[in-house]
C-alpha cells in the first residue's frame, strides 16, 4: 500500500509535465462545450421537434428525461470505466458514440428514435464528462498550471449552457431543429481525432482491479430512481404514487450501495473519495449551486420569451453578460487568486456574490427594464459563479490517487446533473404554485380579458420570484457548506508544490481508507 501511496505522490509532482498538455486542453474543452452545450440546445428546439414528429404533451418531457437519466444513472459507471480501460481511450469512445447518437437523433422520424438517441446521447456523455475531467486532473500536476487550465475548464462547464441558449436559438430560427444534433458531430470530430493525436495519458494511473458489478447495478438504479422521481415530481406532484416510489427506491438503493462500497475489495466508488472533508463540502456545495442555477435558467428564459417577449435569439444573447461574467470570475478571479488563498475563501464569497445577484432578481416586474435589473443580476451570477466553480473543480479531483481520477471526476459530474433535476423540479413546483395562488387571489377583480392576461403574466413572474427568494437561501446555504468544510490550503503549501495541497491527502486518505 505505501508503494502505491508513493508513487501516487511522485506522480502528481512530476518533474516533466506533458509538452502536449496545453493542445490538449483544447480539445477536452471542446468535448466539454459539446456536453454542456447539449444540456440547453435541445430546449430551444424542443417545440419544433415535438411538432414534427408528432410528440405529444406528456411525452415530450421524454425528450430531456431520456438524456438526464442516461447520463446522471450511469456517470459512475462511466468514471470507473475511464479509469479501467484509460482515460484517453474512454475520451475517445465517449466522443464517437456521443457524435453517432447525435446523429440519429438528427435523423429520427419518429418519438421512439428520438427518445432512443437521447438516452444513446447521455450514456456516451456519462463516459465523455468524467474521462475529460479526470484527464486534466492528472495532466495538469503544477500547482499554477492547474489553475489556469481548470479556470477555463470551470468557465465553459458553467457558461456554456447559455450559450447553448443563443446556438440553439440561432438554429432552430434559421435553421432546423436538425441542426442542433446535427451540429455535435463536428465538434466531437475535432475533439477526438485532437484528443487521439495530442493526448499523452501518464504511465501508472490505471485502476485494473475487478469490475464491481453489484456497485454498478446499484449506483445505476438509485441514481436513475433519484433523477426520475425529481422529473416525475415537476410533472405530476411530490404526493404522485410512482414519484414518492422512485424516491423510496432511490433511498434504498444507494443506502445497499453504501453498504455494498464499504464491504467489497475493490468497490466502483472507493468511500475515501467522498468521506475526505473537502471533496464531501464541493460534492455537497457545487449540487446546491446547480439546484439554484438551473432553476434560474428556466425561469428567466421564460420570463424574457412569455413575459417580455424575446425571440429565442434574442433570448440567448440576453444571457451573454452571465457568460462574461463566468469567464472572467472563473479564469481571471479565481485562476490568479487559486494559488494565494484557501479554497473556501473563493467558493464561499462567490456563492455569495451569485446569492446578490438572484436577490436583485426578485425585485422582477412585468416591466422590469432589462439594463437595470436583469444586466446587474446577471453579471453578479456569472462573476460569483466563475469564481467559485473553478476552484471546486480543480479540489474535487486534487489528491486523489491516479487510479480513483475517473470515479472522483465523475463524482462532479453527479452533484451536477442530479442538482439540475432537482433544481428543475423542485423550483419549478415553488413557482407553480405561487402561480397558482396569485390567479386564484386576483382572477375575480380582471374584469375585461386584457385584464384577465395581465393578471396571468403579474401571476407568473409572482412565481419565478417566489422560486428565485428559495435559490437566493439555497446559495447561502451553498456558502455555509463550502466555508466550514473545504478547509484545503492554497495549492502551492503542500510538500510538492506540483500536487498542491492535496499532497497531504494523497498520503492521508488512502492509509485512513485501508
Amino acid at each position: 500500500m505505501s508503494e502505491t501511496v508513493r508513487s501516487a505522490s511522485g506522480a502528481s509532482a512530476a518533474p516533466v509535465p506533458d509538452p502536449g498538455r496545453w493542445k490538449a486542453l483544447v480539445f477536452i474543452a471542446l468535448a466539454q462545450l459539446m456536453v454542456v452545450l447539449d444540456a440547453t440546445i435541445v430546449n430551444i428546439a424542443l417545440p419544433s421537434a415535438q411538432q414534427d414528429l408528432g410528440i405529444s404533451d406528456g411525452n415530450r418531457q421524454w425528450v430531456v428525461t431520456a438524456y438526464a437519466l442516461a447520463f446522471g444513472g450511469l456517470l459512475l459507471f462511466g468514471g470507473r470505466i475511464a479509469d479501467l480501460w484509460g482515460r484517453k481511450r474512454a475520451f475517445v469512445i465517449g466522443l464517437a458514440g456521443f457524435a453517432a447518437a447525435s446523429a440519429l437523433g438528427g435523423a429520427a422520424t419518429n418519438e421512439a428514435m428520438m427518445f432512443g438517441a437521447r438516452a444513446l446521447q447521455g450514456a456516451f456523455g456519462a463516459l465523455l464528462a468524467p474521462a475529460a475531467l479526470s484527464l486534466l486532473a492528472v495532466m495538469f500536476t503544477d500547482a499554477k498550471e492547474r489553475a489556469k487550465a481548470f479556470g477555463i475548464y470551470g468557465a465553459i462547464a458553467g457558461g456554456g449552457g447559455a450559450v447553448g441558449l443563443i446556438l440553439g436559438g440561432f438554429l432552430t430560427e434559421y435553421l432546423d431543429w436538425r441542426w442542433t444534433f446535427f451540429v455535435n458531430i463536428p465538434f466531437a470530430v475535432v475533439a477526438a481525432i485532437g484528443a487521439w493525436l495530442v493526448i499523452r495519458e501518464p504511465k501508472g494511473g490505471r485502476n485494473r482491479s475487478p469490475l464491481d458489478i453489484p456497485g454498478v447495478v446499484l449506483s445505476t438504479l438509485g441514481l436513475v430512481a433519484l433523477v426520475y422521481g425529481f422529473t416525475r415530481a415537476e410533472s405530476d406532484g411530490w404526493s404522485d404514487g410512482v414519484t414518492v416510489t422512485m424516491f423510496v427506491a432511490s433511498v434504498l438503493l444507494l443506502g445497499a450501495f453504501v453498504l455494498v462500497e464499504s464491504k467489497v475489495k475493490a468497490p466502483l466508488l472507493p468511500l475515501r473519495v467522498i468521506t475526505e472533508r473537502n471533496r464531501g463540502g464541493i460534492y455537497l456545495s457545487l449540487g446546491l449551486a446547480i439546484i439554484a442555477m438551473f432553476g434560474l435558467f428556466l425561469f428567466l428564459t421564460y420570463y424574457l420569451q412569455i413575459v417580455k417577449g424575446y425571440s429565442p435569439v434574442k433570448t440567448g444573447f440576453a444571457f451573454l453578460p452571465m457568460i462574461v461574467g463566468m469567464i472572467i470570475g472563473s479564469t481571471q478571479i479565481g485562476t490568479r487568486l487559486m494559488t494565494r488563498v484557501p479554497a473556501r475563501l473563493l467558493m464561499g464569497p462567490g456563492f455569495l456574490v451569485a446569492a446578490v445577484g438572484m436577490l436583485l432578481l426578485t425585485r422582477m416586474e412585468i416591466d422590469s427594464s432589462y439594463a437595470a435589473l436583469l444586466l446587474p443580476a446577471m453579471v453578479l451570477l456569472g462573476l460569483g459563479m466563475g469564481t467559485a466553480f473553478m476552484p471546486a473543480m480543480s479540489l474535487a479531483t486534487q489528491g486523489v490517487e491516479p487510479r480513483d481520477s475517473g470515479v472522483a471526476s465523475a463524482m462532479v459530474n453527479t452533484s451536477q446533473q442530479v442538482g439540475g433535476a432537482i433544481g428543475t423540479a423542485l423550483l419549478n413546483t415553488i413557482a407553480a404554485s405561487a402561480t397558482t395562488a396569485y390567479v386564484q387571489d386576483h382572477i375575480g377583480s380582471a374584469g375585461s380579458r386584457a385584464q384577465a392576461q395581465l393578471v396571468q403574466l403579474q401571476a407568473q413572474v409572482e412565481g419565478y420570484t417566489s422560486a428565485i427568494w428559495f435559490a437566493v437561501g439555497i446559495l447561502v446555504v451553498a456558502a455555509a457548506i463550502a466555508m466550514t468544510l473545504v478547509n484545503a490550503g492554497k495549492p502551492n503549501m503542500g510538500a510538492a508544490a506540483g500536487s498542491g495541497a492535496g499532497a497531504e491527502d494523497e498520503v492521508a486518505v488512502p492509509v485512513v481508507a485501508h
